[in-house]
C-alpha cells in the first residue's frame, strides 16, 4: 500500500512536489481557492523560471508554458547609467502565476491527484496529521502552519528591508536582447523590468523594491488601478528614464484590474522539519525558506528544495519517516538555502566595494558581464563572488 502524503498549498513548491511524488505515493493537495478563483484573482507576485527550474519542470513533465520569446539576458543599470547586458547560459521565462498554477492544478487532477478545497488553520493540524502518513507545509508567505525552528544566523532582519510594488503592464517596448532589466538606485531601492506572459498575452512586469520611507516608497494607500498606473509612470519618468522612454503613453495600462500588488515581507529561514504530536511534519518553499524578493530567487529556491525533498522521500519511502528523515532533507538543502539567503540579504545592503568594482569591469569585459547575469540563474556563483572573493582578498 502506498503511503499517503498531504501537501498544504498549491504554489510552486506544492505543485512541483505533487508532480514529483504522484507515482510513488497517494498524494492529496489541500488549497483554499479553486483554479477559477486563482485565474480570475489578483496577481500573487513575480516569478522568473531560470534554466535549472525549467529543467526540473521538464523532469517532472509539468505543463510547458506557451512562450514565443524566452529571456536571454540580464541588463544592469546603476542609477541612470546602463552598464552592460550579460547573457544567460540557458534561457529563462516568466509566466503569470494565475495562468501557470491553474494549468498545473487542472493537469494534476486529470492524472489522479486529489485536490481538496478548504482553508487549513493551525488548530486543525492535529486532525490533519492523523489522517496522513506525512503532511508537507507549502503554504508560502502566509505560513508556516507550525513552529518550525528559526535559523537565527540566516534570519538577521526583524522588519522588511523593502516594500514590494508590482504591476503587469502593456505599452512598454521590451529591451533587446530580451531579458530582465535590473535597475539599482543606491540608497533608494530597485526596479526590475521583466517581460512575461499572461492569459491576455505578453506584458512587462514593473517590480519596484523600495527602501521604506525613501523616494521610491510612494505607493502608500493606493488601491485604485488608475492611480497605481499613474504613480508608476511618474517614478519611471523621475528615476528610470530608460524605461520611461520606451513607454507608449496611449497604450500604457495594467493588463487587467487585478494585475497590481503591494506587499512587504520580513525574510526568515526556518529548519524545515518539526515533530508534532509524535509525527514528522515537513516544510517546503516560502513557508520555511522566505527570502527578500530582491534577488528573484523565490521560484528557483522553492523548486530546488521541492526536488531535494521529493528525492529524499522516494529514496526512503519504505523507511520510517521520523526526525532523521527531516534531518536528511535539511542536510540536502542547507548549503543552497544558505548561499541564496546570504547573497539575497547582502543585496538589500550597500553593495561591497569589490562587487561595485566587478560591475564596473563588466562594462568592458563580456565574460564578467555574463558572470553577473549568471548570479540570478545560479546563485551559488553570486555567493562565491560576494563572499569567497572577500575572504581571499582579506
Amino acid at each position: 500500500m502506498k503511503k499517503r502524503i498531504c501537501i498544504v498549498g498549491s504554489g510552486i513548491a506544492g505543485l512541483q512536489l505533487a508532480y514529483a511524488l504522484k507515482e510513488d505515493f497517494e498524494v492529496t493537495v489541500i488549497h483554499h481557492r479553486s483554479p477559477d478563483e486563482i485565474r480570475d484573482g489578483r496577481i500573487m507576485s513575480t516569478q522568473v523560471h531560470f534554466g535549472s527550474t525549467r529543467a526540473r519542470e521538464k523532469r517532472y513533465q509539468m505543463p510547458k508554458a506557451k512562450v514565443e520569446n524566452l529571456l536571454e539576458s540580464i541588463h544592469i543599470t546603476i542609477g541612470t547609467k546602463k552598464l552592460f547586458v550579460g547573457m544567460l547560459k540557458e534561457p529563462a521565462l516568466s509566466v503569470d502565476q494565475r495562468l501557470y498554477y491553474t494549468d498545473c492544478m487542472n493537469d494534476l487532477e486529470k492524472q489522479g491527484v486529489a485536490f481538496h478545497r478548504k482553508r487549513v488553520e493551525k488548530e486543525n493540524m492535529k486532525t490533519l496529521i492523523e489522517q496522513y502518513d506525512l503532511v508537507i507545509d507549502c503554504t508560502g508567505k502566509s505560513g508556516p502552519l507550525l513552529p518550525f525552528p528559526l535559523e537565527k544566523d540566516l534570519s538577521p532582519f526583524h522588519l522588511p528591508e523593502r516594500k514590494c510594488i508590482v504591476g503587469y503592464f502593456t505599452g512598454i517596448k521590451p529591451n533587446q536582447p530580451l531579458g530582465v532589466n535590473v535597475n539599482v538606485l543606491p540608497g533608494q531601492g530597485e526596479m526590475f523590468e521583466i517581460p512575461a506572459v499572461t492569459e491576455q498575452g505578453p506584458v512587462t512586469i514593473l517590480f519596484v523594491t523600495a527602501v521604506p520611507d525613501k523616494q521610491l516608497d510612494v505607493f502608500k494607500g493606493i488601491t485604485d488601478e488608475q492611480l497605481f498606473t499613474e504613480q508608476m509612470k511618474v517614478i519611471t519618468q523621475n528615476f528610470f528614464p530608460d524605461i520611461y522612454n520606451r513607454i507608449n503613453e496611449e497604450q500604457f495600462a495594467l493588463c487587467d484590474n487585478k494585475a497590481f500588488l503591494q506587499m512587504a515581507i520580513t525574510p526568515v529561514i526556518r529548519r524545515p522539519y518539526v515533530t508534532y504530536h509524535d509525527k514528522l511534519v515537513l516544510g517546503c518553499g516560502d513557508s520555511v525558506f522566505l527570502n527578500d524578493p530582491i534577488s528573484g530567487q523565490g521560484c528557483n529556491l522553492s523548486s530546488y528544495c521541492a526536488e531535494q525533498l521529493a528525492d529524499t522521500l522516494i529514496e526512503f519511502k519504505h523507511s520510517t519517516w521520523d526526525s532523521q528523515l527531516g534531518e536528511r532533507y535539511w542536510n540536502r538543502t542547507k548549503t543552497f538555502v544558505k548561499q541564496v539567503t546570504e547573497w539575497t540579504n547582502a543585496m538589500t545592503q550597500p553593495l561591497p566595494e569589490h562587487i561595485v568594482q566587478m560591475l564596473m569591469e563588466g562594462v568592458q569585459n563580456q565574460e564578467i558581464a555574463d558572470g553577473v547575469a549568471g548570479w540570478f540563474a545560479d546563485p551559488s556563483t553570486a555567493h562565491q563572488d560576494f563572499f569567497q572573493t572577500t575572504k581571499s582578498n582579506s
